[in-house]
């Protein structure tokens, strides 16, 4: 996503700032080695700070649905970012520097975020407005001062330009697949296939299950077949078990 920012910046910076000038657009450190090197007009944009803006945090997810109006995805808002830039100027007199710093500030007064149809790579998808500050004083725990001290440079006239921009992190939640019939409940896989399911019928008055009937339980017995099942119908029934080990006689 920086170097989106960097892209689009330099762009809007060329194309609105110094259009036809021979001024390059940089995003070195101004360091006095750098200085040393430089031959050719520029206007340098470093970046030295990147903070998260946590106003614009948001929580929850983002639902997106397709043409039949169900929910196709699901994803996690995007996070911004504040990066602040340091806007310098850099020819071979103070007062060109002084007029091409100029030129820049009025750039960046005309607007409040960047041209859309300026925007590169994921910023253009995205759709975002890309916001910005320009020259206003920077927070007590960030001087410009401290940078340049920071940078080991001479301390000059800039501008501190702070722009919002998000990172789309693209972090899907995975969803479940839409239902496309009633749900039901199928009973029939809790009885075996060569056995006979039996009409329960209907429940006593309090709400539980009646006791199954002679009848059922003697058809439930016929269905096992073999002397088991003939002696569990005897039970059922209310025939009398035959004792073993033969007879008794009485005196």
């Amino acid at each position: 996503m920086i170097h989106e920012v960097d892209e689009s910046l330099r762009q809007f910076v060329r194309r609105d700032a110094i259009p036809g000038n021979d001024v390059d657009v940089v995003f070195d450190a101004p360091t006095k080695d750098w200085a040393s090197r430089r031959n050719s007009p520029s206007v340098d944009l470093y970046l030295y700070d990147i903070r998260e803006d946590l106003r614009r945090r948001h929580y929850g997810e983002i639902e997106e649905r397709g043409d039949d109006g169900l929910v196709s995805a699901r994803r996690m808002p995007p996070r911004w970012f504040k990066l602040s830039y340091l806007v310098t100027a850099w020819t071979q007199r103070p007062e060109d520097e002084h007029r091409l710093l100029s030129i820049v500030l009025a750039c960046f007064m005309r607007r409040d975020s960047l041209p859309k149809e300026l925007l590169a790579g994921s910023l253009a998808g995205l759709g975002a407005t890309i916001s910005y500050t320009c020259a206003l004083p920077p927070p007590q725990d960030r001087a410009l001062s401290d940078v340049w001290s920071a940078l080991g440079g001479e301390l000059k006239p800039s501008l501190d330009l702070v722009l919002v921009a998000p990172i789309d992190l693209s972090r899907e939640v995975e969803i479940a697949p839409a239902v496309d019939r009633p749900l039901g409940i199928d009973m029939t896989d809790g009885f075996a296939r060569d056995e006979p399911r039996l009409d329960r019928g209907p429940t006593r008055p309090d709400g539980g299950e009646r006791a199954p009937s002679a009848t059922e339980v003697a058809a439930r017995s016929s269905a096992g077949g073999g002397k088991g099942a003939g002696a569990k119908r005897g039970l059922a029934l209310g025939g009398a078990k035959p004792k073993s080990g033969g007879s008794r006689t009485s005196n």
